[in-house]
């Protein structure tokens, strides 16, 4: 057995979970922040058979997309001169952890 970690922009939660739900994976979601964009995002939690993963991979991947967002690149000790200027950043529409898990209990 495998638990999955997805992290997704909280414009794509909607049409995973929807995709995810209509094949019978069931999640659990965990409100986050994510570290470079400071904007809120998702992480879905899902525990899936080994043979699943790739299938949940497939779901998310059509259902997540990738945008680009703005950012300011300013940091702490930024001393370029134009860092004050923001810019494009690609943002991918999903991150995926697939860790194994040694037990699993439903109590």
């Amino acid at each position: 057995m495998k638990l999955m970690l997805i992290i997704l922009s909280n414009e794509d939660v909607q049409n995973v979970t929807n995709d995810l739900l209509k094949k019978k994976y069931y999640v659990t979601k965990l409100s986050t922040t994510g570290g470079v964009l400071h904007s809120g995002n998702t992480t879905l939690l899902l525990g899936v058979e080994d043979n699943k993963v790739e299938d949940v991979k497939e779901i998310v991947s059509n259902s997540a997309k990738t945008r680009k967002k703005k950012v300011n690149a300013v940091g702490p000790n930024d001393l370029n001169v134009f860092s004050f200027l923001p810019s494009n950043v690609k943002v991918s529409g999903a991150t995926i952890f697939v860790l194994n898990v040694d037990e699993y209990h439903k109590l």
